[in-house]
């Protein structure tokens, strides 16, 4: 299983603004790119992720709608504030969710299998 990040790191695009250059600079090393800004390193992530060999890739809500730290659910260790963010339905009405869905089709993480039983019956 590969992933982005779970729900007590910030998301990634915060992640990233708060890494000194020389980290953000390995980063674009790694990923075998040019430097870029805060606003693309998500769907770079999220791009490398669909691409591995994992059987599963995993992206926290936030990677995938390119958000930062508005967005960040948890801090442990803090006993205030945390679980706040909520996703509204016009966010999921972008175009993120059709970049979603080419490239999951284009890395070949669509499944051919027909959906879950148990899955169609919860959501009847």
């Amino acid at each position: 299983m590969v992933y982005t990040g779970t729900h007590d790191n910030a998301p990634s695009r915060e992640w990233y603004e708060e890494l000194p250059d020389d980290q953000r600079a390995n980063l674009w090393r790694y990923l075998n790119s040019p430097p870029a800004d805060g606003q693309s390193v998500a769907w770079r992530l999220l791009r490398l992720a669909w691409s591995s060999m994992a059987a599963l890739a995993i992206v926290p809500l936030q990677d995938l709608l390119n958000l930062g730290a508005e967005a960040r659910m948890n801090i442990p260790g803090r006993a205030e504030g945390n679980w706040a963010w909520r996703c509204t339905e016009d966010l999921l009405s972008g175009p993120y969710l059709q970049s979603l869905l080419d490239l999951t089709i284009n890395s070949n993480r669509r499944s051919t299998q027909p959906p879950n039983q148990s899955f169609v019956e919860l959501k009847s």
